[in-house]
């Protein structure tokens, strides 16, 4: 009877879950086929199959200069809060600092927080500073706001996995801090270190909130300038610009899960 209950149970569960990953995958089933239409507006079933649109994205300037924009912004942002992230992470994980849980919700505070305050936040501190909105090195340190705890999160699950004796004897045979963090440390989390890269990127390159409020013009980035075209022009060049961000947003991700998949299984066969 138990067995028929559990049974019963894991069914509905899966029902559950396979109707919320179609919730979920539902807008891109409708926008990928719509990106090749052969229609002037947006329609779906498309009536015909054609590469139009994507030739539209391709051979227009102000898509080329956005996406442009968000892979530096997203590169960027992916260099500096993967670096601040993993050095706030180690200092936290090594320090016997009393208040390292409260320094660490601090630092993790922006996901908690709604992006339209951050946004406006940040916008009046560039409006005070000065000489930081509308640049791109503006813009990655906004993002760096909310890419930093994805960053901080990955990075500590990977140090609270991690013996540090290891890094002890390397200093104990007289490496100095950095050395042992640089040669024994972070070579053990490289797993940690890229997954948390990825997220930065991916994070920095779908950002829309912050963007729309420090951004504009030159230095527009995609999703700014896709928000820009759904308010003011609609036409299908939308559905092939969010395709290619949808490409960007899950094809890495699932590279990188296939990559590591293999590596510890290949690893742990090695440890075997």
């Amino acid at each position: 009877m138990e067995s028929y209950v559990s049974h019963r149970s894991r069914l509905w569960l899966y029902i559950l879950v396979g109707l919320v990953i179609f919730y979920l995958v539902a807008p891109s089933l409708i926008v990928i086929p719509t990106s090749f239409s052969s229609s002037r507006s947006l329609s779906f079933p498309p009536p015909d199959f054609s590469l139009r649109w994507y030739r539209g994205f391709f051979g227009e300037e102000k898509w080329l200069a956005a996406t442009w924009v968000s892979l530096r912004v997203a590169f960027g942002t992916m260099i500096v809060a993967t670096i601040t992230g993993v050095a706030a992470s180690y200092a936290l994980h090594v320090s016997g600092f009393r208040l390292n849980n409260m320094v660490r919700a601090t630092l993790i505070s922006p996901l908690a927080v709604p992006s339209i305050l951050i946004a406006i936040g940040i916008f009046f501190v560039y409006a005070r500073i000065g000489g930081l909105l509308n640049t791109i090195p503006g813009i990655i340190f906004a993002h760096c706001v909310v890419a930093m705890p994805f960053v901080i999160l990955t990075m500590s699950a990977g140090f609270n996995s991690y013996d540090m004796t290891q890094e002890m004897v390397a200093r104990s045979l007289g490496a100095n801090r950095f050395k042992a963090f640089r040669t024994v440390t972070l070579p053990q989390l490289k797993f940690s270190v890229v997954t948390s890269m990825l997220l930065a990127f991916l994070v920095s390159f779908d950002e829309l909130i912050i963007s729309l409020m420090i951004s504009s013009g030159p230095v527009a980035t995609l999703p700014r300038v896709t928000f820009a075209t759904l308010r003011d022009d609609v036409d299908p060049t939308l559905a092939a610009a969010s395709t290619l961000m949808l490409i960007v947003t899950t094809v890495p991700p699932l590279v990188l899960h296939i990559v590591t998949s293999r590596a510890k299984r290949k690893d742990r066969r090695h440890a075997g």
